[in-house]
């Protein structure tokens, strides 16, 4: 008779599985360069998804301004990564009633990691001010890396002789060549292109950043030494806030997205330990100046944050028990 009772229970289990992998949900994710750290978490949680009943489809893309515009305007894209300053950026353009609709319906899910500003750059350039009169790549139109190195030199009152709008796939070729003196790319440790891409003996190596003006508006941050195999020690420079993003849903999309968002706050340790290696300094419990959390996320995670996750193990206790 108990064995009986605890197939039955067995079965029950079974079929609320089969009922949630059958109504799985389709969602989309707008990311960056296939080498950046904005793809491979996007790769981490396409993975974490699939055994949650989501099929997450990771878009490749120029970067965060791409990305938010994608968020606003396609239906079929319901998430995208961006970098903090993009938003707090166009959120101050008053004159552009476009840039103020994003701005007001662009929502954060998580905060996620500390992007470092990379400046690579010839051996003879040694931190941010060394770029006065120099070739520098500053990323593709369309890209976070674009918008973040054309803020650093208005702030920094630092005058290169060429600002080169090229992607980091071609800038680190160009650098190599000796054809520009320094690129821009803003991405968290490690990257891979800098990874799998530069070697000793290439002639560059990162460069630092502490310029006061600087300073005043982005964090300090440090590269630290061994990153990469070329590069031996630890680098002062400063960093700008990953963020998770979604439309304002009012639709199915917004129950989506917050079941989603709860998988991603139930399994931080499971992303820590098998994805990116960033994922071991995300807080999404990180207070971001300017940034609205989206309500329908909210109201999961309140949800998961008053849930005990122990109420679970007196069920099971009692299966383990009825057939021992």
């Amino acid at each position: 008779m108990k064995r009986a009772a605890v197939l039955s229970v067995l079965f029950l289990l079974c079929s609320c599985i089969l009922i949630q992998v059958s109504h799985a949900a389709d969602l989309t994710i707008v990311t960056g360069n296939e080498k950046g750290t904005y793809y491979r978490f996007g790769l981490d949680l396409k993975e974490l998804g699939a055994s949650h009943g989501f099929n997450l489809n990771v878009v490749p893309t120029n970067g965060s301004i791409d990305n938010l515009y994608a968020v606003y305007r396609r239906r079929a894209t319901q998430l995208g990564i961006v970098q903090a300053d993009v938003l707090a950026f166009i959120s101050r353009v008053k004159s552009d009633d476009m840039l103020s609709s994003v701005a007001r319906k662009t929502k954060m899910v998580f905060p996620l990691y500390n992007e470092e500003v990379h400046l690579l750059a010839r051996e003879d350039i040694t931190d941010f001010d060394g770029l006065e009169g120099k070739r520098v790549a500053i990323g593709e139109e369309g890209s976070g890396t674009y918008l973040t190195a054309k803020l650093l030199l208005e702030m920094s009152k630092v005058k290169p002789a060429q600002q080169v709008i090229i992607g980091t796939d071609e800038a680190l070729a160009k650098l190599k060549a000796g054809k520009i003196d320094a690129m821009f790319y803003v991405a968290g440790y490690p990257v891979k292109l800098f990874a799998e891409s530069v070697k000793e003996g290439d002639g560059v190596k990162l460069a630092s950043i502490g310029n006061q003006n600087i300073l005043r508006y982005y964090p300090k941050a440090r590269i630290p030494g061994n990153t990469y195999s070329w590069q031996k020690e630890a680098l002062d420079t400063v960093a700008v806030k990953a963020v998770l993003v979604a439309y304002d849903f009012r639709t199915v999309n917004c129950e989506n997205v917050g079941k989603f968002a709860k998988v991603i706050w139930d399994n931080q340790d499971w992303l820590a330990r098998n994805g990116h290696p960033k994922w071991k300094s995300v807080d999404l419990e990180y207070e971001l100046k300017g940034w609205e959390q989206y309500d329908c996320v909210r109201r999961h995670i309140d949800i998961a944050k008053r849930k005990d996750p122990a109420r679970l193990n007196p069920i099971f206790n009692a299966v383990k028990e009825i057939l021992e």
